[in-house]
């Protein structure tokens, strides 16, 4: 019974695979595969979609395990067992806008790709702000004047200083996960279980 193991694709495909690699598992199929979307290793079967996808994927059982950024688990809440933290795509959500800018007696208007998060975040705080989704950079908002500051993940900050912005506030430390389809981990335990245990931080392994 193979194991289907959906990545994110980009950096957080890079990063697993470079940790992966740390583990003593051979990853040459995984780094020549060209613009294949699926690999068949003689251990798993690996598929490669956007973050949101493989939240999505894992929910429905389509892949077994997951790797994703923690910012998609906050921000859509899949049905999916958050296994572990693992030690890589480390960020942090945050506040930010442009220096000096006068919000005396007014309603903050706020830009982000995270809605929900954004929302979540003022509420506990007691603030009352207009969101505006975007799904593009997030950055030209203020410098445009659509919104006095934004909310997004912050890994050096700089694109932020290279347009003008500066960090308000910092919100949530975030790095990658390791998820599961709650289903496959009643059903394929056993051949989960030494995946999930070679996955896991170990002393170490950075």
């Amino acid at each position: 019974m193979k194991v289907c193991i959906a990545l994110t694709k980009g950096r957080l495909e890079e990063q697993f695979l470079e940790y992966f690699q740390l583990l003593s598992y051979d990853i040459q199929p995984l780094m020549n595969k060209g613009r294949k979307l699926s690999v068949e290793t003689d251990m798993c079967k690996f598929i490669f979609a956007k973050g949101v996808d493989v939240a999505t994927y894992v929910e429905h059982g389509v892949a077994d395990l997951g790797i994703v950024g923690e910012d998609i688990l906050l921000e859509y809440q899949p049905d999916v067992f958050d296994l572990l933290p693992l030690p890589f795509g480390k960020c942090r959500f945050a506040i930010a806008g442009q220096k000096d800018k006068d919000l005396k007696n007014r309603k903050r208007k706020i830009a982000t790709k995270y809605p929900n998060v954004t929302n979540k975040y003022f509420r506990k705080k007691g603030e009352s702000v207009d969101i505006v989704k975007l799904d593009g950079s997030v950055e030209l908002a203020p410098i445009l004047g659509l919104a006095d500051a934004i909310v997004d993940i912050v890994e050096t900050g700089t694109t932020l200083k290279e347009n003008g912005l500066t960090v308000q506030e910092f919100i949530h430390s975030i790095s990658a996960r390791c998820i599961a389809n709650r289903s496959s981990l009643k059903v394929k335990r056993d051949v989960l279980t030494p995946i999930i245990d070679a996955i896991a931080p170990k002393e170490g392994v950075r």
